[in-house]
């Protein structure tokens, strides 16, 4: 029987061995790759300050340009630590606690200043031009239950705020934004405004006001919900429906005091001035 030809492997193809680089061309493999991160990083810093320049040439309307000059050095030179450790933008609606027709929209940049505790900044918007119109504090259920009952009076809860979807996190993932909230739901609020820009929109005039949240549906105007939206491009009614499975307890007793016909203000009050003692330290 006829046999069939024995198979021969093919050659083997020779190694092939990494050539030394040119003279005067980068090298390849390792040093290339930390060559083309450190560009990057480059870049993306390079990209950082460019955006912060901008953003501060933007921020004012009538500086001279050399007051524009001294604050553009000023961003790329100087740090801003507490402003750096902001790690959450919150845009709600607050009211004058004794005025619940009076309505303004807050948008919140907020630090974690310990456990229990967020501090944040207020502005009337996002943009590079902003007015800083407050502070809000935020704490625990827990550190609220330690408060003194005339503190609780200056306080108001967030339970509505996070289960009517009216808080929102703009631009942060429908599931990271879900979760901050919910953390958020059953802490509680201290908020003054120092700035009242919807009746001073030039200077801030008069002592601070106390403000107050929200507590239950058909106090917050429509008009005013429905173009924060729309700027925005965030929906409302479609992230109610999301929270309904968010479970919190009633407000404590002491938040929300408006709720019983009567609030804390501040007024200006003239008081006799205090005078060290001759020969004290």
């Amino acid at each position: 029987m006829p046999t069939s030809p024995a198979r021969t492997r093919p050659p083997a193809r020779p190694t092939r061995r990494a050539l030394p680089p040119a003279p005067g061309q980068p090298a390849r493999g390792r040093w290339g790759f930390a060559r083309g991160a450190a560009t990057g990083a480059l870049l993306a810093s390079a990209a950082v300050l460019a955006r912060r320049v901008v953003q501060v040439a933007r921020a004012g309307h009538g500086p001279s340009l050399r007051l524009r000059a001294l604050d553009t050095a000023a961003a790329l030179v100087q740090r801003k630590r507490p402003l750096e450790a902001v790690s959450t933008h919150l845009n709600g609606f607050h009211f004058y606690a004794h005025d619940l027709g009076r309505q303004v929209e807050a948008t919140h940049l907020c630090s974690h200043r310990r456990d229990g505790l967020h501090q944040c900044v207020i502005y009337d918007s996002d943009a590079p031009d902003a007015r800083l119109i407050g502070v809000e504090y935020i704490v625990s259920e827990e550190r609220f239950r330690e408060l003194p009952e005339e503190e609780r009076r200056l306080w108001h809860s967030h339970r509505h705020e996070v289960r009517s979807g009216t808080l929102v996190a703009p631009g942060a993932p429908g599931a990271a934004e879900h979760a901050h909230v919910e953390h958020l739901a059953g802490t509680y609020g201290k908020t003054f405004h120092t700035w009242q820009h919807d009746r001073d929109r030039e200077v801030p005039l008069g002592p601070p006001q106390l403000m107050m949240a929200f507590t239950g549906d058909g106090q917050l105007r429509p008009e005013l919900l429905d173009a924060r939206d729309a700027r925005l491009g965030t929906s409302t009614a479609r992230r109610r429906r999301r929270r309904r499975g968010i479970e919190v307890g009633e407000p404590l007793p002491g938040a929300d005091a408006w709720e019983g016909g009567t609030t804390p203000q501040l007024r200006f009050e003239e008081v006799e001035v205090r005078r060290p003692a001759r020969g004290a330290p």
